[in-house]
């Protein structure tokens, strides 16, 4: 059983906001973070690096993220709710290594899709000192927002150092990097992957304010509109709670959509956002043009927008062009519940010709159903969740089963078809199927869940010189 989780407080929830991780320090002796570091050792030394089975074969790590500290940090960044993901996997720095570009991961059994609001993140842990020189992990801070290697890298170059028992989450599309080992000794991190599984409907951390210029700080506000958004958003308000910018702005921000400067682009895509339906037209038309990008930007801005863009993005699921349907997809998504009309247009979304518009309908009729939480009647979505768990593309399967599990209880008819997924050829989708069964939390689903797990469990202890 965990300890009380510690909570975040204002100060460190807005400095994540900003930059994107967070350092924090676990209080176990050294001899535990030798042990792990022995095992590993070991690990490497009989079987190499066993990814995903580091965990059962090193179940000691669990301890470190359920550490009061740990758990309350990925309490406030993902919510009470919050998972870990199946995948983790041990980075190895040996002595003379010349390091790693930055870079950021791919989604592991998702297709490659960025979003700003925090719903993954990444922990990274220590379990021996790392100085300097012994090749930490780097990080360029505020870059979980930029897309480009070149906005990326005007971010300061900031190495994660610190003592065994070290743990950062970042913010899964954070800018990182392994830097060159200098030392004469072996450096080991070991890269664990969390998710969220329920939206924000009220701060989930020690929280004295929803005001976010009311908590100081001393950082320049290069993205002022972006960062109090991932705010809002953390607070549970609606996308559109916050309009206010003026409308006789929107032509010189629609104009700054197309500027060489990622950051430009960035910042007038949430200032547009708040702008309110008087944006909505000049964004349509961008929606519609030509250039990738400045679609893309005008999806944030829509998104940001909520309930008066919620009719065009509707009708944009309609379009001839895969980019768009697709767009329009994904901002209803990642609207939430103020895009609850747009349930019946996502439903019939889910099943597009396009795999990518599929899985950004499916991902979201798991975002706004489970706000909803059951206020409506949810048998299509269920039902085309179902069919999604039988599309070709694993990451639109993986989002379906995600969906489900979102979905809870109500998830309960998809019993049959998520116990044949138990045994789909992606891992990752076996273990959301596994995650919606937990979720739905019947008798009879514990019961399915509980065989499926004693029978397929892996044990750390059996090697070909101990098989029994």
């Amino acid at each position: 059983m965990k300890d009380q989780a510690i909570q975040l407080t204002d100060e460190q929830m807005q400095d994540f906001i900003i930059n994107g991780y967070i350092t924090l320090k676990t209080d176990f002796p050294q001899s535990f973070h030798d042990n792990i570091f022995q095992h590993l050792e070991t690990m490497f030394e009989h079987t190499g690096n066993l990814g995903n089975n580091v965990l059962p074969l090193i179940p000691e790590i669990q301890q470190v993220f359920d550490h009061p500290v740990i758990d309350g940090a990925m309490q406030g960044v993902l919510g009470e709710n919050y998972m870990m993901h199946p995948h983790r996997y041990c980075h190895f720095n040996p002595q003379g290594s010349g390091g790693q570009g930055f870079h950021k991961d791919s989604y592991e059994g998702d297709e490659q899709i960025r979003r700003h609001k925090c719903r993954w993140t990444m922990a990274f842990y220590y379990p021996q000192d790392v100085p300097e020189d012994r090749g930490p992990t780097a990080v360029l801070p505020g870059s979980q927002y930029y897309e480009t290697s070149e906005s990326a890298h005007e971010q300061p170059d900031l190495s994660l150092c610190g003592e065994a028992g070290t743990v950062t989450i970042v913010h899964y599309d954070l800018w990182h990097r392994a830097t060159p080992n200098q030392s004469d000794k072996k450096r080991y991190m070991l890269k664990f992957l969390f998710s969220r599984l329920d939206e924000p409907n009220a701060p989930s951390w020690q929280s004295k304010t929803d005001d976010w210029h009311s908590v100081e700080n001393s950082v320049e506000p290069d993205h002022p509109e972006l960062w109090e958004a991932q705010w809002d958003w953390y607070y549970g308000k609606q996308s559109g709670d916050a309009n206010g910018v003026p409308s006789a702005e929107v032509d010189n921000l629609v104009e700054n959509l197309q500027d060489e400067d990622e950051k430009i682009r960035l910042n007038a895509a949430y200032r547009l956002g708040r702008v309110g339906e008087a944006a909505v037209p000049a964004l349509n038309q961008a929606l519609h043009g030509t250039s990738d990008s400045v679609r893309n930007y005008a999806g944030h801005a829509l998104s940001l927008t909520g309930s008066p863009a919620v009719p065009t993005l509707i009708d944009a699921l309609q379009i001839e062009d895969n980019s768009v349907r697709a767009t329009a997809a994904y901002a209803l998504a990642d609207m939430g519940k103020a895009a609850a009309e747009a349930i019946p247009a996502l439903t019939s979304a889910a099943q597009d010709e396009s795999p990518l518009v599929r899985r950004h309908a499916i991902e979201g009729l798991g975002i706004i159903g489970q706000q909803l939480n059951g206020d409506t009647d949810f048998e299509q979505t269920v039902q085309v969740s179902i069919e999604g768990l039988r599309d070709e593309h694993y990451w639109v399967r993986y989002n379906a089963a995600r969906t489900l599990a979102k979905l809870g209880p109500l998830s309960e008819p998809a019993m049959p078809h998520l116990i044949a997924q138990l045994e789909d050829e992606n891992r990752y989708v076996r273990f959301h199927a596994a995650l919606a069964l937990k979720e739905i939390d019947t008798a009879e689903a514990r019961e399915v869940l509980f065989n499926h797990l004693l029978s397929t469990r892996w044990c750390a202890l059996t090697t070909r010189d101990t098989p029994y």
